[in-house]
């Protein structure tokens, strides 16, 4: 793997894709353990259009071994640095007919274990006892998500719709977007590949029209350490 042309990709665009990073055997391994976990639990969310895990690596810990094997272990070091960390994991299941779209965005809050009032956090939101918020820009900017494709992922299934290089623009309101200037970028994934995107980058997803289902893990990391006595809830080395 040439890391150093990805780890250019996400500096210069705010996203990469690198295809290849598990095989068949290991991606049917990881949805082997997703058909067989108890969806009953009140930090999975299910509905026609989509079902989700939240904090996905706390609940599904079996999966923990098998997600990070040698390749996704030796991007972290590579790409991200020696000290990172995950801080938030969530499982998206949009099934085959699935109506649900993402309007464009940024990923702006963090998943922490408490509400504390500190200069320069906030808005604060709650769901499913799980606090988030909105930290300082710094913090936003440290962080990369990787998405692992359980699933052949095109603009017909749900692939993202990226907006290259808005990541380096601070916060930036979907409904600002000038598109004379901003251009739209379809992230297609093929399975056993991933995603690497830093969360300022505007992305987004259409509807399925295709009948295929789409699954994705999606995981964040970060290196730093949290202001006072406020600490990451899914921390995890």
């Amino acid at each position: 793997m040439n890391l150093q042309n990805h780890k250019n990709l996400i500096t210069e665009k705010g996203f990469t894709v690198i295809e290849n990073i598990f095989s068949d055997e290991e991606i049917n391994k990881i949805i082997h353990v997703l058909e067989n976990i108890d969806t009953s639990k009140e930090t999975f969310r299910k509905s026609q259009d989509l079902f989700a895990i939240r904090q996905f690596l706390k609940e599904i810990p079996e999966v923990k071994d098998l997600i990070f094997n040698e390749n996704i272990k030796t991007i972290i070091k590579e790409i991200f640095g020696e000290k990172y960390f995950a801080v938030k994991s969530i499982y998206f299941d949009k099934p085959e007919k699935s109506n649900w779209y993402v309007a464009y965005h940024q990923d702006l809050t963090i998943s922490v274990d408490k509400k504390v009032d500190l200069e320069n956090f906030g808005p604060w939101t709650t769901k499913q006892n799980q606090f988030a918020v909105q930290p300082p820009l710094d913090i936003l900017e440290n962080i990369y998500t990787i998405r692992i494709h359980l699933d052949d992922t095109d603009e017909n299934n749900g692939a993202l719709k990226v907006v290259p290089k808005s990541h380096a623009k601070g916060i930036y309101r979907p409904e600002t977007i000038n598109w004379n200037v901003e251009t739209e970028e379809i992230c297609n994934v093929e399975k056993g590949g991933i995603m690497i995107m830093k969360p300022l980058t505007l992305h987004g997803s259409n509807r399925t029209t295709n009948g295929k289902k789409r699954r994705v893990i999606h995981i964040e990391f970060s290196d730093r350490k949290l202001p006072e006595e406020l600490n990451w809830s899914e921390k995890m080395n």
